[in-house]
Order: structure tokens, then sequence, then C-alpha cells
């Protein structure tokens, strides 16, 4: 009874095409960018004032580190409107800026000093900084300063209203619908997480000091934020269902694996009430999608179309029955050790689950042809096909172009350059955080088309 009705599930979202328009997954972004001096070196300068205060500003924050500024954006129902708003917010940063400064615009960080503890923590009030203190205590600095691109998903009303409706002796409320429909995406991105980082892995070296003494990495890889090398806590999310998810941290924290239940910095996490006690009552109210490299071919970090290829991929995902509830775990499992198996690959071979990934990006094209997605999702899957058959169209392979001397602070640095003069030739660019105004997401939303 359970299997038919969440095949039925699937199909009545697709038969009502449902996830066919653009508007039916709603986009927040949250971008990381250390701040740097002229010569690559993290920079020396306060937060800046221009922007508000770091511990009261959601939109422009920082996370770990003083020099790791994060711009969060307001949701927005379609890719393009997600990344004007992106783009007003990287400006509006770059303009507040102290002269020489730049934005590093990769997921790997520059230079750092020998003596890590001389590395500024974010300011963000005393509890936050005891917390930071003790991560950095028991992970190492290293492992806290890789960079990202987050990607908020939310579901569109619209679709949860249709499942509820369609089988209420299923369903008792949004919110279980919600949480249903929010763990079926979740244990879908953390399966195809390999895919990811694979298409847009961009982190094959690492700068000067990142690695102690004779741990360096032997060859350049495709991803070392994604690999173990990279971010975070290596403690793995079971994404059963909502109540194995809560359980699981619970129990890192309790074992002290995690400090709280805050750390855990899974591929993907659920959000909705800050106690995650509390989620299941309160619902999911949306995903963090946490496995993307920053794009350094972008000012911004990441680029319209990959937008357009997670939404893609999501809307696919919603409509597949949810994995046995006995099988989730080892499933998960086996896609971790594919994630490591990808992102330890020398960028430049061709990936060892290529055909997989072929048979992927065939489904997706399959299936956007079905729901009739226009041609800028056809040529986002042209490009994406291009990668999976030649691996020195990847990203990473890209990169390992502009290495010298083992680095890649040059490459970096022009870039950097180029995007910050950009920034400063914008005619109007928005000045609104200057006096410290907290704005709503519907105020800045507002500000920011104006």
């Amino acid at each position: 009874m359970y299997e038919s009705h969440t095949r039925r599930i699937g199909q009545l979202i697709f038969d009502n095409e449902a996830v066919a328009k653009t508007s039916d997954f709603t986009m927040g972004l949250e971008i990381e960018m250390q701040r740097v001096d002229e010569d690559g070196n993290l920079s020396l300068e306060p937060y800046p004032s221009a922007i508000g205060d770091e511990k009261t500003n959601p939109w422009i924050t920082n996370d770990f580190l003083e020099t790791m500024a994060e711009m969060v954006t307001p949701s927005a129902q379609h890719a393009l409107d997600a990344m004007h708003y992106l783009y007003v917010i990287n400006n509006t940063l770059r303009s507040a800026l102290a002269p020489g400064e730049l934005l590093w615009p990769l997921s790997m960080p520059p230079r750092l000093p020998k003596d890590k503890t001389k590395l500024r923590l974010a300011k963000m009030g005393p509890k936050k900084e005891a917390y930071l203190k003790e991560w950095a205590k028991r992970h190492g600095y290293s492992q806290g300063i890789p960079c990202g691109a987050h990607i908020n998903l939310s579901i569109d009303q619209h679709i949860i209203e249709l499942v509820l409706n369609a089988f209420p002796e299923r369903f008792n409320s949004e919110r279980e619908v919600w949480n249903y429909l929010y763990t079926i995406l979740a244990q879908g991105f953390v399966r195809y997480r390999w895919l990811l980082t694979y298409l847009y892995g961009a982190s094959p070296i690492v700068e000067e000091n990142y690695f102690e003494p004779g741990k360096e990495l032997p060859h350049p890889i495709r991803s070392v934020r994604q690999s173990q090398y990279g971010f975070g806590t290596k403690f793995t999310g079971d994404f059963t269902n909502l109540d194995r998810y809560i359980a699981r941290i619970e129990e890192g924290v309790k074992a002290g694996i995690l400090t709280s239940d805050y750390e855990f910095h899974g591929p993907v996490r659920f959000k909705g009430n800050t106690d995650l006690k509390k989620l299941p009552e309160h619902g999911i109210e949306y995903l963090e999608l946490r496995m993307l490299d920053l794009d350094p071919s972008s000012s911004v970090g990441v680029r319209t179309g990959t937008l357009r290829f997670i939404r893609l991929l999501a809307s696919y995902l919603i409509m597949q029955p949810p994995l046995k509830e006995n099988e989730v775990e080892e499933m998960l499992v086996t896609a971790d050790k594919m994630n490591e198996v990808v992102a330890e690959e020398n960028p430049q071979a061709t990936c060892r689950y290529q055909a997989k990934a072929r048979a992927v990006l065939k489904s997706l094209e399959r299936y956007a042809n079905q729901i009739q997605l226009g041609p800028e999702y056809s040529e986002v899957l042209e490009d994406l096909e291009d990668r999976v058959e030649n691996p020195l169209t990847t990203p990473s392979a890209k990169l390992l172009n502009y290495v010298k001397d083992g680095s890649l602070t040059e490459y970096a640095l022009r870039r950097a350059k180029r995007y910050q003069q950009a920034a400063q030739e914008t005619i109007h660019p928005f000045k609104g955080f200057e006096d410290g105004r907290i704005y709503t997401a519907d105020e800045l939303r507002k500000e920011l088309t104006l």
C-alpha cells in the first residue's frame, strides 16, 4: 500500500505538470569568499563598516574566520532573480572593501600563516566565538576555511497542497507532506552528490600551509573541498526520515563527535526551526545543499546555468519513489564512497562512473523534453554532457592550466582584481546596509529590484 502511494505521488506531480514551471522551487543563495590583500594573503582589515554589523546583518555576515565573508540572498522564484540579488549584494560587499582588498574566487583558501592560531576567528559574540574556538581546537583551522556555494531550496506551496488534497488518507497535514517530499529530495541529492562533484568540482590543489608538513596531496584531485581533506567534520547523517536524521545528529553530540547539533555540516541539511528537536512538529521548510565549490569563472562564485541544473535535478528527484527505509542507509553509504572516489580522481582523467553519469544526464534530458522545458535547459545539459565525455572541459581540469609553481595564486589574483574593478564601475551600488538597518526578506527583495 505504502509503495503504491509513493509511486502515485510522483505520478500526480508529473501529471499536473506541477514542477514544469520554473517557479515551483524557490532558491536562496549563500556564497562564502575570503577577503584577501593584493599579494594573496588573508586580509588584516576589519569587517567593512559600510555593510552594517557582522553580528546583526543577516545578508552579509562572516563565518569561521573574520575574513570569511558570506553573502546571503532572499529566496527567489527564478534562477535569474536569485542571481540578480546575488550580484547586487556581491557588489555591495566589494564596494565596501578597504583599498587594496579583494575577494578570493577559489574555494580553497589563499596561502595561510605557518602558525594558524594567528588566524582571526569571526567576531560573532561570546557564545559563537567559544564554539568556533572549540571547533578549531578539535579539527584544526584548515578544515573550517574552505568556502563554497550553498543553495537553499524550497518546494512551492501549491505542490504541497496538491499532494495533501490527493492523498488525505496518507498525510494528516501540510507539515507531513513537507517532511516527506524534502526527505525524498535529500536522499536524491546525497545519492547523486558524486555527479555534482564531477561536474562542478573546482578545487584541484591547495595553497601553502593548508596541510601540515608531510601531509600534502601527491597530485591534484578533482575537488579537495568535497573530499575527506576538505571542509568540516567527517560525520555521516541519516536521511532515512526526519526522526532518524535528528537521532543521528543527537547521537553524534552525545558521543562527543559533534560539539553541538549546529556542527552537522552534511552535504544536505534539513532547515526549519533552529531548535533541532522542534523540527518534526514545526516541519522542514527548505533544504540547504552544500555540495558546490565556488566557480572562479564567475565573479559571484556560481553561474545561472548551475542553478538551472540544480532546479532540474530537484524537479526530477521529487517525482521518484523514495528508497525503501531499510535500504536508505546502505545506499547513502555507497553514495558517500562514490563521492570520495570522484573527488580524489585526477581532474584530467575519465571519471570511474562515466557510464553512470552519462545515463543520469540522458534521463534528465528525456525528462526535460517531456515537461517541455525551454532551450536554456537544453544548453545546460549539452554543456554538462561534454564535461562527462571530456574531463578536460571540467572546471578542475581547466584550472590546472593556470597552476604555476604548484599554486593558483597568480590566476586567483588576476580574476579577483578583474571582478573588483568591474564592481567599482557599478554606477549605483546598493548602500542600504550603511546605517545598520536590518531588512526583512521582503524589504530587501523590493530594494534590490528598484
